[in-house]
């Protein structure tokens, strides 16, 4: 892996770059994306993500670092988003295999003691709105630190203390308030423990040494604005498809075995979009627009179905409208402020 300046390096008549602002950002963007943006906490009590930051702050902060640290793209967070998943809701909340926590038995029938809608639903949910598109958006915003590190070794070190601490907070906070007497099955959880380190030593191990991605093709790649409606319509069908609304205990008002047929559409939705996003970001065309469009949509449509399946007052509603709408027009904004054809990371890399 390079750097266009080394850790603790300074070039003659340069300072370095400052980029803990960056990672602070970077802290703050996640747990607001994942549980305020969703309604999972409503806007009026958003000082309940708090309770999230060290989870969802330190532990973002940390993949991002991780990864560019050693020499991964897009694959390996991903891989490190499947393990937070893996963290946060098996270990943590206990979420995945409870059969009493936010009524998820309720949802699909359970196999081999997994909430299997609830578990579809929530692992890719992290991957993407809790760990990617928080850090492609501060790289975004933080173009001229590239994919530098942002901190050094003992804020790495102490970014990964505060996560542990997280995890051990929302595991006392939550589950004795909401889940009390349950406790994880000793089975699961050294299942998840193996599938995060097997998450990590693909992330880190693995995929940054694999051959070279193929050179960028010339293919041609839809406006911004078709890019940007086909990403909000898939995480909009992805989010309905498997989060039970509108009065219904079971996902797009499905019962029994029913429900694996959208469970099996959803995954299909996360394929094809996440292949085709695949196949745009290698092509020349790609641009910080098209970037910031598949981006932007796909947080308004997260948004949107909040509204429609997390709110529960008008006014929670209408504030939860209020920041799709303001995160429409300023990532509008932002977009038409980059220059057309400046190259950005595809997605393979």
């Amino acid at each position: 892996m390079t750097h266009d300046v080394k850790a603790g390096e300074v070039r003659k008549g340069h300072k370095p770059p400052r980029k803990r602002w960056a990672a602070v950002v970077l802290a703050l963007m996640a747990p607001v994306i994942a549980e305020v943006g969703l309604g999972s906490v409503p806007l009026r009590m958003a000082f309940l993500v708090l309770l999230y930051i060290p989870i969802y702050g330190a532990g973002v902060v940390l993949i991002r670092e991780a990864v560019r640290r050693f020499g991964g793209g897009w694959p390996s967070v991903l891989c490190l988003g499947f393990a937070y998943g893996l963290v946060e809701e098996g270990l943590a909340l206990q979420s995945l295999t409870s059969p009493h926590l936010y009524h998820a038995v309720d949802w699909a029938p359970r196999l081999f003691g997994v909430n299997t809608a609830y578990t579809e639903l929530n692992l890719p949910y992290h991957m993407v709105f809790s760990v990617a598109i928080p850090i492609a958006l501060v790289e975004l915003l933080f173009p001229k630190h590239g994919k530098t590190p942002y901190m050094g070794r003992f804020g790495l070190v102490v970014t990964g203390f505060i996560a542990v601490l997280g995890v051990g907070l929302l595991r006392i906070s939550v589950p004795p308030a909401q889940d009390p007497g349950y406790a994880v099955p000793s089975a699961a959880v050294i299942t998840i423990l193996v599938l995060v380190v097997a998450a990590a030593v693909l992330a880190l191990a693995v995929l940054p040494r694999r051959a070279p991605p193929r050179p960028l093709s010339t293919h041609a790649v839809p406006r911004p604005l078709l890019v940007g409606a086909t990403s909000g319509v898939a995480a909009f069908g992805f989010l309905a498809l498997l989060f039970p609304f509108g009065g219904s205990k079971q996902p797009f008002f499905t019962h029994g075995a029913m429900v694996f047929v959208p469970m099996a559409v959803a995954a299909a939705i996360a394929v094809l979009i996440g292949w085709s996003l695949r196949r745009w970001s290698r092509s020349t065309q790609w641009t910080p627009a098209h970037a910031l469009a598949a981006i932007g949509w796909a947080l308004v449509a997260h948004n949107v179905f909040g509204i429609i399946a997390s709110t529960k007052t008008i006014a929670d509603s209408v504030a939860l409208g209020a920041l799709a709408l303001a995160t429409a027009v300023l990532l509008t904004a932002y977009a038409r402020g980059l220059r057309p054809r400046t190259p950005i990371e595809p997605a393979t890399s």
